[in-house]
């Protein structure tokens, strides 16, 4: 075993696990393959977060064109591209490292298609907007891998998509105000990670093995780690092979949610409303009624 490296800023009392799921390959959008483990049956929410997806998508699969209300979606590529297309006129493709974190606000619609060539996968995050911000304008953060935030630190290397870790910060701006860490941790090595005592948390294993909250907690990729109360979370790679996780935390709204498929507000008349909205083009949905993206799909709701 190689000798134990550390990380440390010093935790009171760290986190422990309190609910772990593995989370197991289903169907979504048109032939898409993903790994819910937020927003399926166990867990439908985890305030502020709505959906977590690790998603597979190969040509001709994907999710075209399809409305959103009330929330942000955070896209990370792990592996090859993505497009992205919406009835504003925005157009892009997001490769490998990048990330596109978009408020859907009071309506988009747009279409996640893959690259015609391999096996695209990625993570999609939905966090969910307080009532002040459901109706605001869409608006897009961009950021390529390049300009991710990344440093690295006693085998310890963390990408800061939003929040800060080891002494980097994220310039994504964020209404819900959240933390997203893309943690790698060589063999051997022992992290402790501040979380604002407030704010919900969890893990998500993207590869190997890793030991988090005591000891004696061991999980594996694929698994959501749900941490309990505490000023951080600890971590160990006990193992012989690269340990990759996501961290993510966030500020609970404390808010009142309903939830139509893409529609999430925070009343049932709000939801009718946004239904109302979108099948007569009016409030937000105007441009749906003559868009349709170059896929030239839908998805029916």
């Amino acid at each position: 075993m190689p000798e134990e490296n550390n990380s440390c800023v010093g935790l009171n009392e760290p986190r422990l696990v309190v609910r772990k799921f593995l989370a197991k390959p289903q169907y979504e959008g048109v032939g898409a393959i993903v790994r819910r483990s937020i927003g399926r049956f166990e867990l439908r929410y985890f305030d502020p977060f709505l959906v977590l997806d690790e998603f597979s998508v190969t040509a001709p699969a994907g999710f075209p064109d399809h409305p959103h209300r009330g929330f942000e979606t955070v896209t990370y590529m792990i592996q090859g591209s993505v497009t992205h297309e919406d009835f504003e006129g925005h157009k892009g493709t997001i490769g490998a490292g990048d990330l596109q974190w978009m408020t859907a606000g009071r309506g988009i619609v747009h279409s996640e298609m893959p690259s015609p060539h391999g096996t695209q996968k990625g993570l999609q995050l939905w966090v969910n907007l307080s009532s002040k911000y459901k109706m605001m304008e869409p608006k897009y953060q961009e950021i390529s891998s390049k300009n991710i935030a990344e440093t690295t630190k006693d085998g310890i290397k963390v990408r800061v998509i939003a929040g800060e870790a080891l002494g980097t910060k994220s310039p994504i701006y964020t209404r819900t105000p959240t933390m997203y860490l893309d943690f790698t941790l060589d063999p051997g090595t022992h992290l402790q990670q501040p979380i604002p005592k407030p704010w919900n948390a969890f893990i998500y294993i993207l590869e190997g093995e890793g030991v988090f909250g005591q000891s004696k907690s061991s999980a594996s990729a694929h698994h959501l780690l749900l941490l309990g109360h505490g000023d951080g979370l600890e971590a160990w790679n006990k193992s012989t092979k690269l340990l990759r996780f996501i961290l993510v935390g966030g500020e609970p709204l404390d808010e009142p949610l309903v939830q139509f498929g893409p529609f999430v507000m925070n009343t049932q008349e709000e939801i009718d409303q946004t239904i109302e909205d979108f099948e007569n083009y009016t409030n937000g949905f105007e441009k749906a009624r003559h868009w349709r993206s170059e896929s030239g799909l839908s998805l029916d709701f």
